[in-house]
């Protein structure tokens, strides 16, 4: 009986847990206009809609230069920068491609190289609304100290309250948290061990040797 209690507190602060999440997603869109920063990070997606929000924060002077992580190996640069409406000079000049991140964990390797070449020390983070809190988590854990201003693109399929009536939405937001859950456990564990203070082997005791 006590087995079936702690389940179903178990449970009950993962649904509540999933909801908060959900709420939370929901609250970063419409996205504020970000103050400056030295750059802006764009991490891609299903739609282009991302990349083009950052080229537009490229345009209002919002950072210095834009890094477009996770491009697919056999997209060449003329063929994205067609893509995305704007001024072609810009992106000539001051965007960078990142075609090594298949996932979110190499996104967040690739733009800490980045901005750790460039020595920037904040960065708009652009990316999907879903996918924002565990974007943020993968690079903080890459790049502690830098600022990270989040500017999340709307996903249209889950402007909707409710979300969990659907079985695609519900799937993708459920999907995200456990993600974003696995993530936090794994940077915690880091942090602890991190923290730990390394144990001095003389303080270590040793057994008397007999008389």
């Amino acid at each position: 009986m006590r087995l079936l209690t702690v389940i179903a507190i178990v449970a009950l602060i993962w649904l509540v847990g999933l909801f908060a999440f959900a709420h939370r997603v929901r609250e970063l869109t419409p996205a504020e206009d970000p103050p400056p920063a030295d750059a802006i990070v764009a991490l891609t997606g299903p739609s282009s809609e991302r990349v083009n929000a950052a080229v537009r924060l490229l345009e209002q002077g919002k950072g210095e230069r834009v890094l477009i992580s996770g491009v697919n190996r056999d997209v060449r640069r003329r063929e994205l920068r067609e893509l995305v409406p704007g001024s072609s000079r810009l992106f000539n000049c001051c965007v960078d491609l990142g075609f090594e991140a298949e996932d979110t964990v190499g996104n967040a390797q690739e733009i800490a190289a980045w901005a750790r070449d460039k020595d920037y020390h904040s960065l708009i983070v652009v990316t999907s609304d879903y996918h924002m809190p565990r974007s943020l988590v993968e690079i903080r854990g890459q790049l502690p100290g830098v600022k990270l201003i989040p500017y999340a693109v709307s996903t249209p399929s889950l402007d909707n309250a409710r979300w969990w009536r659907a079985a695609v939405t519900a799937r993708r937001m459920t999907l995200e948290y456990m993600k974003y859950l696995a993530v936090l456990g794994r940077e915690g564990m880091r942090r602890i061990l991190r923290e730990r203070p390394a144990q001095d082997p003389s303080s270590v005791p040793t057994e008397k040797a007999p008389a």
